[in-house]
């Protein structure tokens, strides 16, 4: 049987009512429904003969891995994607866990971020084991949970052991091969002036005005140390949360005076080669340019590391990495054009789990996944095409990197 005769057999209902299936299951991170879901995921699992376990995270909290066991011989690949989903916020029009599929999109929460993605490994890998196919390496399917506080899901698998010969992470790219992405690191920046009633604000150094100032240089912050400039591409600064007034409990019942206490949150984005003390360094210098402005004003920068919270760091694989390149050659064969490859915007700005299988467990792999257009954001959809043609992807990509046995 040959790829495209595989290809071929892709059952669309089938894969599209799986999909809708995990959307229909509320799987918001660190609540009972995520549970229910990783449990759904391993069941399904075991139906079409894959050797499935529930691994623990942490507490209540687990991960549905499974393995198709090739016959020997050949390399292995593990997918990963996680399953935990954001809250559903205002806007949406449609039912957010009805999993609704019309002709042109799949809809809900998490369809996007990332169960499109968990869906497409499960759907490539049921239509090869529905085809008869064996394999000489095997195939490991992780579904994980709380990637959205840092990868604790994937890093708990990576102390337990497993590994693979390479990785595809699911995450919504638009079918884009990424090979980098960002680190991130999260700031609060505190200003501290000198109030006086707006009668004598001339004598007072106004923290309202200097992180009005301040929010809008961070934004344009490019940090110094980028390899070249597809790194310095994927370079950002973001403040997120502005907040002056009176003392650090910002009492707002005198605004008469002039504030004299402001607090900046946000968050950057460093590429690979990059460090977080260059970062913290090239902040530093667009305060001590603030404080020039606004002479007498004291400012705290400190890094946010929330206890117990992994760092989501740079990650970055050699554009020819067998992995890169197989997954390069599937995309053309199934959609005839060359694959967009390297730091694709605006996914290179995401923290993803690649960075943990490259980093904690020294793995090559590639981020690559459908959706992304219409991510985390109210009517939450994939294009059901790109749903479609990530499964044919992934199982000509399984076919390459696994080898089919005689």
């Amino acid at each position: 049987m040959t790829p495209q005769d595989l290809l071929a057999r892709i059952d669309t209902k089938s894969c599209l009512d799986f999909l809708s299936a995990m959307v229909r299951h509320p799987s918001h991170s660190q609540t009972p429904g995520e549970r229910k879901l990783v449990e759904f995921m391993a069941g399904k699992m075991r139906d079409i003969g894959l050797e499935a376990e529930l691994s623990p995270v942490t507490k209540d909290r687990v991960n549905a891995i499974g393995r198709w066991k090739g016959t020997g011989g050949g390399r292995s690949l593990l997918f990963n994607g996680h399953l935990d989903t954001n809250p559903v916020t205002e806007g949406w029009t449609v039912d957010p866990y009805g999993g609704k599929v019309d002709d042109k999109f799949i809809w809900g929460i998490g369809v996007s971020n990332m169960k499109a993605g968990d869906a497409a490994s499960y759907c490539a890998v049921k239509t090869l084991r529905d085809a008869g196919v064996k394999l000489k390496g095997d195939v490991i399917l992780t579904y994980v949970v709380g990637e959205l506080q840092g990868g604790v899901g994937t890093l708990a698998f990576i102390r337990n052991g497993l590994r693979a010969d390479f990785f595809v992470n699911s995450e919504p790219t638009d079918m884009q091969a990424m090979t980098m992405h960002a680190g991130a690191l999260g700031f609060a920046i505190e200003l501290i002036g000198d109030t006086r009633h707006l009668s004598k604000r001339e004598e007072a150094v106004d923290a309202a005005l200097a992180a009005c100032d301040l929010a809008p240089r961070l934004d344009k912050l490019i940090f110094s140390g980028a390899l070249d400039a597809e790194h310095r591409s994927i370079n950002r600064c973001h403040v997120g949360v502005v907040r002056a007034a009176l003392g650090r409990n910002l009492e707002e019942w005198r605004p008469p005076q002039v504030a004299d206490y402001a607090v900046l949150k946000g968050t950057c984005r460093y590429a690979p080669g990059q460090t977080e003390a260059q970062v913290l360094a090239d902040m530093e210098g667009e305060l001590a340019a603030l404080r020039q402005r606004f002479p007498g004003l004291k400012t705290v920068l400190t890094p946010e590391h929330e206890t117990g919270r992994p760092a989501m760091p740079t990650f970055e694989v050699s554009r020819t990495s067998p992995i890169v390149a197989a997954v390069n050659r599937a995309y053309k064969a199934v959609r005839g054009v060359e694959q967009p490859t390297g730091a694709v915007l605006p996914p290179a700005y995401y923290g993803t789990d690649a960075a943990h299988l490259c980093r904690a467990a020294g793995m090559e792999g590639v981020v690559c996944g459908p959706g992304g257009r219409y991510n985390t954001m109210p009517d939450e959809r994939v294009d059901i095409p790109d749903f479609l043609d990530m499964v044919r992807i992934y199982m000509l990509t399984i076919l390459e990197i696994c080898g089919v046995a005689e």
